[in-house]
C-alpha cells in the first residue's frame, strides 16, 4: 500500500516537471515566430545616450558569387523606400541588401559605383506619381463626356418640346380651315344651305356640321335634295400635327384636298361615263379606274368648232355627245374657259360621273378639288358651285337614241366580258379543287400497303370487266 502510495507520487512529480518543461518552451517559440522578424529586440536594445555609435560590422563574403544572383539587376531603390516602415531619425540607416555589397571590387571591375543611399523623407502620403491621377488632365476628358450626355439630353428634351408645340398647333391649323370651309359653305344662306334641307351628322337643328375622324380628316353630310340621296364631303388635310410629316412637306410639297360623293337615284341618271381632269391625272384615272377602262376613251377635241376646255384639261368620255352635253357654255365661262381657268380654276382637280361604279352606290359624281387656306376659301366658290349645277344638269339629262343605242351595245357587251369572266373563275376553281383531291387520294394511296393495292386493282378489274360483259335479260317462258 505504501508502495503503489509513492509511485504515484513520483508520477504526479514527472508529469508536473513535464508540463512546466513544456511551458517554457512555447513560450520561447512564441517569442521568436511573433512578427516573423526581430525589429522588436532591436527596438529594445536602443543604445544609451552618451555612448559613441559603433560602424556596423563587415560581413565577410566569398570571392567567388553564385552563377544565377550575378545576373539579377539590382532591386528598385524606390519601391524599397515606400514598402520600408519609416524609421527614427536618430537610429542609423540599415545596411543594404542589394547583391552589389557582397561583390569584391577586385573580381569585377567596371561596375558602376553605387553611392550610398540617402535616408527617406518623411512625407504625409508617399505615393508614386501617375499622370492619370492629375486632376488638370483628368478633368477634360470628363468634361468632355459630361457635356456630350448633357447635349444629347438637351437634343432629345428640344425636340418632344417641338413635337409637343407642333402638335397642337398643327391640330389647330387644320381645325381653322375645316372650320373656316364650313363657314363659307355650310352655314346659312350658303350654297348647301340653299340647296339641301338638312346639312351636318344629326337630324335636330344643334347637331354638328362636321364630323372629325382624325386630326386631319373631316367629314360633312347632306341630303335632302331631288335626283340624289345625299352627299359626303371628305377633306382631307396635311399631317400638320406630325412634325416628321411637315418636315417632309417642305421637301415634297403637299396640298389639302377635299372630295364630294353624290349618290344620285336610280332612275334620275342616265346611261353615262364621263371624266374631266388635268392631263397627268387624267391618264393615270384611264388606267385605275375600271368603268372610264372599259367604257370611255380619251377626246382629242372639240367638235363643230365650238368653244371647249383649257389645254391643261384633259376629257375622258363615253362619246363625244354626251362630253359635248355636259361641256356646256356655262361651266366654261365660269371654270373651264381660257380666261376663268386661270382666275377661278387654280384649285380643280377633276370630276368624275359615272353610272358603273363599284360597291353598294352604282350611280356616282365624283368632285376633287384644292382647299386654299382659311383667309382665301372664296377662291373656290365656282367649284363649289359645280356640285348643285351637275345635279340639276345630269338629272335631267337623257341620251338620244344614236348614243343609247351606243351605250347599249358597250353595255351588253361588258356584261357578257364579265359573265366570262365569272366563268373562267369558276372553272379554275374547280379545276383546283379537282387537281387537290387527285393529290390527297395519292397521297393516301401511297400510304397503304402493298396488299390493299392489289387487292384495290383486282376489284376495279372486276368492276371494268362486269361493265364490259353483255346484259342478258331473262325472260318467263309462257
Amino acid at each position: 500500500m505504501a508502495r503503489s502510495a509513492s509511485s504515484l507520487r513520483h508520477c504526479l512529480v514527472l508529469l508536473a516537471l513535464l508540463a512546466l518543461l513544456f511551458i517554457h518552451v512555447s513560450h520561447a517559440v512564441d517569442h521568436h515566430f511573433e512578427g516573423f522578424d526581430s525589429d522588436d529586440v532591436a527596438e529594445d536594445e536602443e543604445p544609451v545616450a552618451g555612448t559613441l555609435d559603433h560602424p556596423p560590422p563587415i560581413q565577410l563574403t566569398l570571392t567567388h558569387s553564385d552563377p544565377t544572383h550575378s545576373d539579377l539587376p539590382p532591386p528598385d531603390r524606390e519601391q524599397e523606400e515606400v514598402s520600408e516602415p519609416s524609421q527614427p531619425s536618430d537610429l542609423p540607416p540599415k545596411p543594404s541588401s542589394n547583391g552589389l555589397d557582397y561583390w569584391d571590387e577586385d573580381e569585377f571591375e567596371g561596375l558602376p559605383e553605387e553611392q550610398s543611399p540617402e535616408p527617406p523623407k518623411l512625407t504625409e502620403n508617399v505615393t508614386p506619381k501617375d499622370p492619370s491621377s492629375d486632376p488638370n488632365k483628368a478633368a477634360k476628358p470628363q468634361k468632355t463626356a459630361v457635356s456630350r450626355s448633357y447635349v444629347v439630353e438637351i437634343v432629345c428634351i428640344s425636340f418632344l418640346i417641338m413635337f409637343t408645340i407642333n402638335y397642337f398647333t398643327g391640330k389647330r391649323e387644320n381645325e381653322n380651315i375645316a372650320l373656316a370651309w364650313a363657314a363659307k359653305f355650310a352655314t346659312k344662306d350658303s350654297i348647301f344651305d340653299k340647296n339641301f334641307s338638312l346639312l351636318g351628322v344629326g337630324d335636330g337643328d344643334d347637331s354638328p356640321l362636321l364630323l372629325k375622324e382624325g386630326q386631319n380628316v373631316f367629314k360633312f353630310y347632306a341630303s335632302g335634295r331631288r335626283y340624289c340621296s345625299g352627299l359626303l364631303a371628305t377633306m382631307e388635310l396635311q399631317s400638320r400635327h406630325d412634325l416628321i410629316s411637315r418636315l417632309c412637306n417642305l421637301v415634297v410639297r403637299g396640298r389639302d384636298e377635299i372630295s364630294f360623293e353624290v349618290y344620285m337615284n336610280e332612275e334620275a341618271m342616265d346611261q353615262v361615263v364621263f371624266a374631266l381632269a388635268r392631263r397627268k391625272a387624267a391618264k393615270g384615272m384611264q388606267k385605275e379606274e375600271r368603268d372610264l377602262q372599259r367604257y370611255a376613251s380619251l377626246l382629242s377635241g372639240p367638235t363643230g368648232g365650238r368653244k371647249w376646255v383649257v389645254e391643261e384639261l384633259a376629257v375622258i368620255s363615253e362619246s363625244k355627245e354626251v362630253a359635248g352635253d355636259l361641256i356646256t357654255e356655262t361651266v366654261l365661262e365660269q371654270v373651264f374657259g381660257e380666261k376663268a381657268f386661270e382666275k377661278f380654276g387654280k384649285g380643280f382637280i377633276s370630276m368624275h360621273f359615272s353610272d358603273q361604279q363599284l360597291g353598294t352606290h352604282k350611280k356616282m359624281l365624283l368632285f376633287k378639288f384644292a382647299l386654299p387656306d382659311a383667309k382665301n376659301m372664296g377662291h373656290m366658290t365656282r367649284l363649289v358651285a359645280l356640285i348643285p349645277y351637275y345635279i340639276d344638269l345630269i338629272g335631267r339629262y337623257k341620251l338620244s337614241s344614236q348614243a343609247r343605242s351606243k351605250t347599249d351595245s358597250a353595255r351588253s357587251k361588258a356584261a357578257q366580258e364579265a359573265y366570262k369572266e365569272q366563268q373562267n373563275a369558276r372553272q379554275e376553281a374547280l379545276q383546283k379543287r379537282k387537281a387537290e383531291r387527285k393529290k390527297m387520294m395519292e397521297e393516301a394511296e401511297a400510304k397503304l400497303s402493298a396488299e390493299i393495292i392489289r387487292k384495290k386493282e383486282a376489284k376495279d378489274r372486276a368492276r371494268q370487266a362486269k361493265k364490259a360483259m353483255p346484259r342478258v335479260r331473262m325472260t318467263r317462258a309462257h
